[in-house]
């Protein structure tokens, strides 16, 4: 039986128009002085970028990634990364923009998505923001919280414990002392990890209540956000086949290419989805069908994360990823709103 969770999150995205959406647009921001983006958010592997090229296509616009792992450069295959053709088709942004071992949080994702906006803005274009991670969306439409007080010794420190005994216990100490960061945090995202216990440690308040009392009220931009959704055993079996295709694309040689260039597999960039797993079998840890089966199921409950994520975003408007002319149409009612 599935969770009460994971039944409302799909109740909630195939739910009509009327209990989806409390307003008659999820357009967001009335000053004059904003700017307007279009977001297209939702799961991996759903066709995000099928209609991203499409809205490009239509309404002159200019692809910014969120996507965490499509920023980091030598890794393609295994971020279903736009191929030289559909990049060639518009312009793209926020791809190839880190090496994988550079640390890169949301804070450095929005700084460098705002010069992309802006950058678009200037050519005539419609910036589309176009991912499935929340975080980096969330950070570039509202600006993150002030930050806490930092400590480079604590962080060192943190570093060292994680590097020795595995990020997995610092996730320990961080539910211990902030579950609600833990519950969103993945216990190998060590960075993400270190941060939280940092602010804990420092200020003796969690990191989650600076987050919540930022509230992320003041939109930078006027927004129209689309989500995306399917039937969910239709998506787990696109995943299924998406995983086949990365492996049948050379997957496996990106991966053995990454480690002989010297990147520790250790690094946040290669404990994501598919490099993990592929580099687990290069180092004997799994076998090859093992190490699929992982892969796919990993990515599945990847998916599932994100469209828990999403749902609780009442400015989406939920459609299938095939309806281009439902999805033109609210991009044209956006762009006509008086502001």
């Amino acid at each position: 039986m599935p969770s009460k969770l994971v039944w409302w999150t799909w109740k909630v995205i195939t739910a009509p128009d009327h209990e989806k959406n409390g307003k008659p647009d999820a357009m967001n921001g009335s000053a004059m002085s904003k700017s307007r983006v279009v977001v297209v958010c939702g799961p991996t592997g759903i066709g995000k970028t099928r209609l991203s090229l499409a809205l490009a296509s239509r309404f002159n616009g200019g692809i910014i990634s969120a996507d965490s792992m499509q920023i980091y450069r030598h890794m393609d295959i295994g971020t279903a990364k736009p191929d030289a053709v559909q990049q060639a088709a518009a312009p793209h942004y926020m791809i190839d923009v880190a090496n994988p071992d550079e640390a890169y949080d949301a804070a450095r994702y929005a700084r460098q998505a705002q010069d992309a906006v802006a950058s678009l803005e200037q050519q005539g274009r419609l910036p589309l923001i176009i991912g499935g991670t929340g975080l980096y969306i969330k950070a570039l439409l509202y600006g993150l919280f002030d930050a806490a007080p930092s400590s480079p010794r604590l962080r060192e420190k943190l570093r060292n414990e994680a590097a020795q005994k595995g990020s997995h216990i610092l996730h320990e100490q961080l539910a211990a002392c902030d579950a609600k960061a833990a519950g969103r945090i993945h216990p190998n995202d060590a960075y993400r990890i270190i941060r939280a216990l940092e602010v804990c440690t420092l200020t003796g308040r969690p990191i989650s209540e600076y987050q919540h009392d930022h509230g992320f009220a003041n939109a930078r931009y006027c927004f129209l956000k689309i989500g995306l959704f399917m039937d969910r055993q239709a998506l787990y079996a696109q995943i299924n086949q998406r995983v086949e295709q990365m492996v049948a694309n050379g997957l496996l040689r990106e991966v053995r290419h990454l480690l002989e260039m010297g990147y520790d597999p250790e690094l946040k960039s290669m404990q994501s989805l598919g490099y993990r797993h592929m580099t687990a079998y290069l180092q004997g840890h799994l076998t090859w069908n093992d190490a699929l089966d992982q892969m796919k199921k990993d990515t599945r409950r990847y998916a599932k994360r994100q469209l828990v994520w999403f749902r609780k975003d009442p400015d989406l408007f939920w459609m299938g990823p095939d309806s281009v002319e439902e999805a033109c149409k609210r991009v044209r009612q956006f762009l006509k709103e008086p502001e």
